[in-house]
């Protein structure tokens, strides 16, 4: 009878060792500003803002980015709808 018991309690002992805690892979929600290489700045040249200002008149310029080429990636809101229109340097549209 004890050696059942003794074999009962290594069985189930053994068998807890295997219930530990799995690990699970962090995945890490990361904003980039660097989409397509894109940084963000703070301004953006004239003929960019007049550009926007004809094709969407009251729009609001959120964030804006550029790449190395100089092109402009600008976040937009027109009245309750935001939308990314991209510009070159000289306020020419760029279709992406």
């Amino acid at each position: 009878m004890k050696k059942l018991l003794l074999s009962a309690a290594i069985v189930l002992g053994s068998l807890s060792s295997y219930a530990g805690e799995v690990p699970t892979e962090q995945v890490q929600n990361q904003l980039s500003v660097f989409q397509e290489g894109y940084i963000e700045v703070e301004t953006v040249p004239d003929a960019v803002k007049k550009a926007l200002e004809t094709a969407y008149p009251g729009a609001v310029l959120g964030k804006a980015y550029i790449n190395e080429k100089k092109e402009y990636n600008l976040e937009i809101t027109v009245k309750d709808q935001k939308a990314t229109v991209y510009a070159d340097a000289a306020g020419n549209w760029i279709n992406k």
